[in-house]
């Protein structure tokens, strides 16, 4: 085999939320995922195995009759966690991480953790039985700067914990800083990050420009433009290593499109005729994997209507870098 195809990716993080909300987007996750990681910042949260159990139980029932998609669910850390409701969360086989919010940090953060030091205990059974430790890293305190919360929390935080609980696995979710890139690059083993499509899109001009722009405020907020080209620079190795990593000479990547371009794409004046019979790649795309992939999308979209989606090959030219894209079907 010299090409891996990720044909149905997973989703590593997502909010479903409850009720009619979930009712109304877990479709649209199940459409396109194999499997999603679910976030527990519910109102009550999702803080023990009975409850994840029933929030599946819900999940599952709000999908369409047809689907093929497993919801993995997360366990929302609180000062109360005891160190046997991880036990009964790994035991129960469908329980793939605990959620640390610093208490006020974000959405329905409000029964998070006041005090690192308060969930220790747990941390350790966390070490112990391998369950990774999902962080939401800002600093909550109004004497820090919104934009510094991230960079606050490594330093008096982050960085304690992963050198206390040396084999505990943390993933450090939706990064934004060129700090938390430099952090993670110099970490110990079973330390990652994710990252978000909007910090690989914008910088915090976006919220300023023409008068506040409230729909480009989401928490983590966006950075400044040095922190936006780290984290594009980071997908990009990222991209690469995966090839390296994975023995295969192409790596596939995802793209959702619609109307004939890239449905992420913010700049409409490259917009595709459809007698062109081509997809032209986001900004995002093309500066996370290094290509014009645009001429590389190359789909006929007089023959089947729209596609929605397109798989893109990423082939490494030398081990810092990818040389070529190719349409795959």
């Amino acid at each position: 085999m010299n090409t891996l195809q990720l044909r149905r990716p997973d989703d590593w993080h997502v909010h479903l939320r409850d009720g009619a909300a979930l009712a109304a987007v877990v479709k649209f996750t199940a459409e396109r995922f194999g499997r999603a990681i679910v976030m527990p910042n519910l109102k009550p949260p999702i803080a023990t195995a009975a409850a994840a159990r029933a929030y599946r139980d819900r999940i599952l029932a709000a999908l369409p009759s047809d689907t093929r998609f497993e919801p993995l669910l997360t366990l929302y850390l609180t000062n109360a966690t005891a160190p046997d409701e991880i036990d009964r969360a790994r035991a129960c086989g469908f329980i793939r991480a605990v959620k640390l919010y610093p208490a006020g940090a974000t959405t329905h953060s409000d029964a998070g953790v006041t005090d690192i030091a308060k969930v220790f205990s747990v941390l350790a059974r966390m070490e112990e039985i391998g369950m990774p430790l999902l962080v939401h890293g800002e600093t909550p305190d109004s004497e820090v700067d919104v934009f510094d919360r991230e960079v606050h929390f490594i330093d008096s935080v982050l960085q304690p914990l992963t050198e206390r609980f040396p084999g505990l696995r943390v993933v450090f979710e939706h990064i934004t800083t060129a700090r938390a890139v430099d952090f993670v690059a110099a970490a110990r083993d079973g330390v990652a990050a994710t990252i978000t499509p909007q910090h690989l899109l914008h910088n915090r001009n976006a919220i300023f420009s023409g008068g506040i722009r409230p729909h480009y405020y989401c928490l983590p907020i966006l950075k400044r433009e040095r922190d936006r080209q780290a984290l594009l620079g980071a997908a990009r190795e990222a991209t690469v290593n995966a090839a390296k990593w994975s023995g295969a000479e192409t790596v596939s990547l995802f793209a959702e499109v619609e109307d004939g371009r890239v449905a992420e794409r913010q700049d409409e004046r490259r917009e595709v005729d459809p007698g062109e019979h081509r997809l032209v790649a986001s900004e995002r795309l093309e500066d996370v994997c290094g290509n014009r992939l645009g001429e590389a999308l190359d789909h006929d979209l007089s023959a089947g209507g729209r596609p929605r989606a397109a798989m893109i090959n990423l082939t490494p030219r030398s081990a810092d870098a990818p040389s070529s894209a190719q349409a795959v079907s």
